[in-house]
């Protein structure tokens, strides 16, 4: 079937990757593509990441020590080759490794006594690496900060901070580099507030975008488009001016289910989607979705531009 409409219509592909018999995808949270177009899916069984080739064919699999508690995942291109920062909920770390697994090193709960305590913890969901390899790490299931490093994870700052004013979060999910525009900026999933928001990389707040979303879990950039996966109920598309282009597999109130967001197999409905978590677009302008369904196990999608 299609979904979509104008000038971003896909064909759907269901249950996306073929896995060996014996592994499985726990909850899926992260999915990145390297230069290779080897597709990296990040969940919550062991081992922790999958990787297929674009077809859905499975190559590989490792990631142990990031199982149960596997989240965000982002790729970067670094001078000697290729890295992935992977966020580990409440293993309370964020690790970089080589894309077969090997750390090179961790960023744990920073030392700010003002923040962090015995309990109040530091649960990293996201991270992103800026043009000048300054790495953004968001704490969203924490105390809601934004952390910056330099690329030897050596500490910088912290800006944020929980509320709802400019410049606060609440719950910042996911985060962003966005390359559209002179100087780089951030974009912040501000989830709980239903927006994106948008910084400097000194942590000034810059701006909002603030309508047609509802539950934000990240931000990313194609063509000079931002791509929302939306935790309720669909994948949001807007233009370089943040002006709304189309939401893709909306269900409406379908998060406000006792059941929701683990619907059974039998009700899952091709081109509807229940709880998007994260995607990624290639350089054909296919879109990898993956689902949070914390109880029936991963959901992956590959929606092919028409």
């Amino acid at each position: 079937m299609t979904i979509g409409s104008g000038s971003h219509v896909y064909e759907v592909v269901d249950d996306w990757g073929n896995l060996p018999d014996d592994l499985s995808f726990g909850t899926t949270h992260g999915v990145v593509e390297d230069s290779h177009g080897r597709i990296y899916i990040h969940h919550t069984n062991s081992p922790s990441v999958f990787v297929f080739d674009a077809n859905g064919n499975f190559i590989d699999a490792w990631g142990e020590a990031y199982a149960e508690h596997a989240h965000g995942m982002h790729l970067v291109q670094e001078s000697d080759g290729e890295y992935l920062y992977l966020s580990a909920t409440r293993h309370h770390f964020v690790a970089k490794t080589t894309l077969t697994g090997d750390e090179v090193f961790r960023i744990g709960t920073p030392d700010l006594p003002a923040i962090y305590d015995e309990t109040r913890l530091f649960v990293p969901t996201e991270t992103t690496v800026a043009p000048n390899g300054d790495i953004y790490i968001t704490d969203g299931y924490g105390e809601h900060w934004i952390h910056q490093y330099r690329s030897d994870a050596s500490y910088v700052q912290s800006f944020g901070g929980p509320g709802s004013e400019p410049g606060q979060i609440n719950n910042p999910h996911g985060i962003e580099i966005d390359l559209r525009h002179d100087t780089p900026r951030l974009t912040v999933a501000d989830r709980r507030n239903s927006r994106l928001q948008y910084f400097s990389l000194d942590g000034d707040h810059i701006g909002f975008l603030d309508h047609d979303l509802r539950l934000p879990c990240t931000a990313k950039y194609h063509d000079g488009e931002t791509y929302v996966p939306d935790l309720h109920s669909r994948l949001t598309i807007f233009d370089s001016n943040d002006e709304l282009i189309t939401h893709l597999g909306d269900w409406p109130r379908c998060w406000e289910r006792d059941d929701w967001p683990n619907l059974p197999r039998s009700e899952w409905t091709s081109g509807k989607y229940s709880s998007p978590h994260d995607m990624h677009v290639d350089g054909s302008g296919n879109i990898y979705l993956v689902e949070w369904l914390p109880e029936i196990g991963g959901k992956v999608t590959k929606l092919l531009r028409q």
